[in-house]
């Protein structure tokens, strides 16, 4: 049996991605609609939670197409080698997100230490990512690549887990 060509799996993988838009865009559309029905409640804790997952939800949704677009682009050394530089990019990104959290407010506008914030807390799924792409890649500078990538993301992460646990054992309720 004759394989699918990559430009038919690539169209399948827009497709997908379409898809997965148009599912996250009728979900955000009807939590807005609640929102604007029950303005009194939605201002609480249990729909910023709420929120919270469905943008998780989401952000797997869009992973499951992504992993196949990982998985295709992985025969060609070109475009996998520049995958994973931007991977490596991408990585370094958090040491200098949590860089950027400690100046705090006095050096950086607030919209940038929430990016930082949001940035670090969508690491572990940028980890999965860069895992899933090192055990995908094929051709040796690629893999060092994202290798490094998820060195990088992996101590980061680990640093913060680190950090958390610190200040959350200094606390006020500690013996």
């Amino acid at each position: 049996m004759k394989s699918i060509s990559w430009r038919v799996q690539l169209g399948l993988i827009a497709l997908g991605y379409g898809a997965v838009l148009v599912v996250a865009a009728t979900l955000l559309y009807g939590r807005q609609l609640q929102e604007l029905k029950y303005p009194a409640e939605a201002s609480g804790g249990m729909w910023a939670a709420g929120d919270a997952f469905l943008q998780i939800f989401i952000a797997c949704l869009f992973m499951v197409p992504t992993v196949f677009l990982v998985w295709v682009i992985a025969r060609f050394e070109a475009f996998y080698t520049a995958y994973s530089q931007l991977l490596l990019g991408l990585s370094i990104s958090a040491p200098v997100c949590i860089s950027a959290l400690f100046l705090g407010e006095h050096f950086l506008a607030q919209s940038v230490i929430i990016l930082c914030f949001y940035r670090l807390m969508s690491s572990p799924l940028i980890l999965l990512g860069i895992g899933v792409s090192r055990w995908v890649a094929r051709f040796d500078r690629a893999k060092r690549l994202a290798s490094y990538a998820f060195l990088i993301e992996g101590l980061t992460l680990g640093i913060v887990f680190v950090v958390a646990l610190f200040f959350h054992g200094a606390g006020p309720n500690s013996r």
